[in-house]
């Protein structure tokens, strides 16, 4: 949580007015960085970045850093726009809606201060994103709000990319879910669907290798961890070296049924 009002701290920097007084309410400003490697932002929206007041920068509880910051670190933007929010994912939903109710709240303050806020995530930002609650309830707030969102890159798009691992051919159907905690649940995901993009792994990560080992698909699987960033793990193959368990978080599995058709002979 912020530990004092956005909009007063602000005002107070840049001069603008308070967010009491009469003012035309500002836009709001959804934007994907990354994942991981710094620059992988659109066009469009780096122009957006540069004409925000205020960048509202999502870190992890017990990070030491914004991967989002990070990932603009080539763009230098004036540090004084930035500000960081803690990233709060609770299995609790009370406790999430609280959470975003009262992040919603220190956003109007600011648009209705006249300012235009960019609030950034990683990956795209309606793929299993923080931006979707976050902008659901600001809509709730404000019935006037002006909003602009921009596309940004996938994890498994980067994950893809970055093993040259082609995410559908022809008429194959794609299925993309976060991990099951029950296999036979995947199993049957699996089975149903020519290729699989299983995000949100984390420490299920054993269970999903036994299983693709008993599916006998390991040859034909891609995964990576913490693509783009320090540390960064990619597996063309799951057949002769499996990840580590701790593997599982910020990780990304490509799974395909069977073997990739050779279309060009």
């Amino acid at each position: 949580m912020m530990e004092q009002s956005m909009a007063a701290t602000e005002a107070g920097k840049n001069g603008l007015d308070a967010p009491g007084e009469s003012a035309e309410l500002g836009e709001f400003l959804g934007i994907g960085v990354g994942p991981g490697t710094g620059g992988l932002i659109p066009v469009a929206a780096v122009a957006a970045l540069r004409e925000a007041d205020l960048i509202l920068v999502p870190r992890a509880r017990g990070a030491a850093e914004s991967v989002a910051r990070t990932s603009l670190a080539a763009l230098e933007l004036p540090a004084e726009r930035f500000r960081e929010i803690e990233f709060l994912m609770d299995p609790d939903r009370s406790v999430l809606r609280e959470h975003y109710a009262q992040l919603a709240a220190q956003v109007i303050a600011e648009l209705r201060a006249g300012r235009r806020v960019a609030y950034l995530t990683i990956g795209d930002t309606l793929t299993y994103s923080t931006y979707g609650y976050l902008l659901a309830a600001l809509r709730d707030m404000e019935p006037a709000l002006r909003h602009l969102t921009f596309p940004g890159i996938t994890s498994f798009a980067a994950t893809a990319a970055a093993l040259s691992w082609p995410l559908g051919e022809g008429r194959e159907r794609i299925l993309i879910l976060p991990c099951p905690d029950e296999m036979e649940a995947l199993r049957a995901d699996i089975l149903s669907h020519d290729i699989v993009v299983l995000m949100k792994i984390g420490r299920r990560l054993p269970q999903v290798l036994t299983l693709l080992g008993e599916l006998q698909l390991l040859a034909h699987c891609a995964f990576g961890h913490r693509v783009g960033l320090p540390g960064e793990q990619l597996y063309p193959d799951l057949l002769n070296t499996p990840p580590a368990d701790a593997a599982g978080y910020l990780a990304t599995m490509l799974i395909r049924r069977e073997a990739r058709e050779s279309r060009h002979r």
